[in-house]
């Protein structure tokens, strides 16, 4: 009779999905004492991985990369799930939570161009790619004469478009390209004051049932408390502002010692406007710290920002 994993984790099948999952899945074997292959990685296709033919805002916001993973979760057929943080909806359903957070990795964005190797020196007119709502407006706020399209599909799908000439560039986070293994690629790194990344960004969340504290007692010596705290202030001003792939929304919490500066920011979606919120304070404030940065943000902006008018 076939021995029982010592633990089953879920993840999407991507390139990069399923190198955080074997990064997570080498450091519980290593915390633990077990073999890595006494964890099984169980690859579960999403909605959002499914659709590719139109921006997931119209098709029903970041769940749709985590809801068939969070149903096997609930019903026990896999113990943890590994996403990117910044995939994560900021309510959770009920029973699951992020329990832990891996050291967060670079937090930048990096463009890769084929035209130009910077934004700024890119011809007007120049198509550039993203599927981010949150870069878009970015982008278009420093580039108003670029033609910005949406531009779906996993890492290496979205690279053979770039270099098949359908866009002269894109941007990507420097996380997962670094996790990959291509930052090689990147022609620019932005500043995160230049582009202030998405919440979450460059953190791998691990989900899991709230009551399963077994899974919970493992995961702990992979918690990094400065990530978590960060993305406590981070998620705390999501909320607030009622996020999702709909709003351009980006937020950055830095730990340092005993201390937190958060900086928050909400976009029109042609770049024409923006507002930014900025909070410092103690560790203990974190959550606070964002959910007041975000309602700021909230009465400043108005609800033409937020998809409601």
């Amino acid at each position: 009779m076939a021995q029982s994993p010592f633990l089953r984790i879920g993840t999407r099948g991507s390139a990069l999905a399923l190198a955080q999952a074997h990064l997570v899945r080498r450091l519980l074997a290593a915390a633990h004492g077990v073999r890595e292959d006494e964890i099984a990685v169980e690859i579960i296709k999403t909605s959002g991985d499914a659709i590719l033919d139109r921006p997931l805002s119209e098709a029903g916001g970041k769940g749709l990369f985590t809801k068939e993973i969070e149903e096997q979760l609930l019903d026990g057929r896999i113990d943890l799930a590994v996403h990117s943080s910044k995939d994560m909806p900021t309510v959770l359903p009920d029973g699951l939570g992020l329990v832990c957070f891996l050291e967060r990795e670079d937090v930048r964005d990096g463009f890769i161009g084929r035209a130009s190797p910077t934004l700024a020196d890119l011809p007007r007119g120049a198509v550039v790619g993203s599927s981010s709502l949150r870069r878009q407006a970015q982008i278009r706020r420093e580039r108003p004469d670029l033609d910005v399209v949406t531009f779906r599909g996993n890492v290496q799908t979205r690279m053979a478009k770039l270099n098949a000439g359908e866009v002269a560039g894109t941007m990507l986070a420097m996380a997962g390209l670094n996790r990959l293994g291509i930052s090689g690629e990147v022609t620019e790194v932005i500043a995160a004051e230049r582009f202030l990344p998405a919440v979450g960004q460059g953190a791998i969340g691990v989900e899991t049932r709230l009551a399963d504290t077994r899974t919970r007692d493992l995961l702990a010596p992979l918690d990094h408390r400065a990530t978590a705290i960060a993305l406590a202030a981070e998620r705390a001003f999501l909320a607030v502002l009622d996020g999702s792939c709909r709003t351009p929304i980006a937020g950055l919490a830095r730990i340092e010692g005993g201390a937190i500066a958060f900086t928050g920011e909400i976009l029109r979606p042609d770049g024409s406007e923006s507002h930014v919120a900025s909070r410092a304070g103690t560790v203990t404030e974190a959550e606070a710290l964002g959910r007041d940065a975000g309602a700021e943000l909230k009465a400043r902006g108005g609800p033409g920002f937020f998809g409601h008018a």
